[in-house]
Parts: structure tokens; sequence; C-alpha cells
């Protein structure tokens, strides 16, 4: 039969490798803390640095100035395309910028007379107007 003494130094040892291991870990936490916020800001500040570049003199992005002449514009590779992110709104924006799913939809909003409900604009769009659906 062990001791008791012989067992508290056993668990004791544990503890103390344990304490370790979690020292080594608080030390290298703040580090990858610090190195994956350092990522963070370089991101930030790049995306902040292409908004400056892709802005007007004014500051206002501009519009492609071949799709603002031309009423209805042709799709081209570079286009929206289907579930693309819609840009945001400036002054001069066309709707060929935006993607066909939101094209739909701007359809429906600009034809109707007023404002619309959700069971109108789901009728309007080819859809059921049942509230399951809306």
């Amino acid at each position: 039969m062990p001791s008791v003494v012989g067992l508290l130094e056993e668990r004791e040892r544990a503890a103390a490798q344990r304490v370790e291991v979690l020292r080594s870990e608080a030390d290298r936490v703040p580090a990858a803390l610090r190195e994956a916020e350092l990522d963070w800001e370089r991101f930030v500040v790049s995306r902040e640095t292409v908004v400056e570049a892709l802005a007007g003199p004014d500051g206002v992005e501009e519009a492609d100035t071949s799709a603002s002449r031309d009423p209805e514009p042709s799709p081209s590779p570079s286009g929206a395309v289907p579930g693309s992110v819609v840009s945001a709104w400036c002054e001069g924006l066309v709707v060929a910028v935006l993607s066909p799913e939101y094209q739909r939809i701007l359809g429906v909003l600009t034809a109707a007379e007023g404002a619309l409900s959700c069971k109108e604009l789901a009728a309007g769009l080819g859809g059921e107007p049942v509230a399951a659906k809306v």
C-alpha cells in the first residue's frame, strides 16, 4: 500500500507539470494574438487603400463610364454575376453593376406605383404570395 505522503508528492509533481504547461501556453497566446492582430490590421489598411484608390477625385467611387453612356449595357465578363456582393450606392451608378437577381428585384420595385407589400413583391418576382413562401 502506497504511503499518503508518496501519493501527495506524486500529485504535486503532476500539478507542477500542469502549471509549467499552462505558463508556456500563457506566454504563447499573447504572441499569437499580437500576430493575428497585425494580420488583421494589414488587411484593414489594404482594403482602405483600395477603396481610396478606386475613389474618384471627390472621394466617391466612380461608375463604369462606358456603362453609364449605354442605357442597356450588355453583360461583360467583368460585370456582376449571380451571388456577387451588392455595390455601395453612389451617384451615377447604373443597374448593370447589380447581380441579375438584384436587377430583377429592382425592376419589380421600380415598375410598381408606390410601396409594395412583401406578398406583392413575391408575386412580382414569380413566387407564391402565401405567408409560408414570403
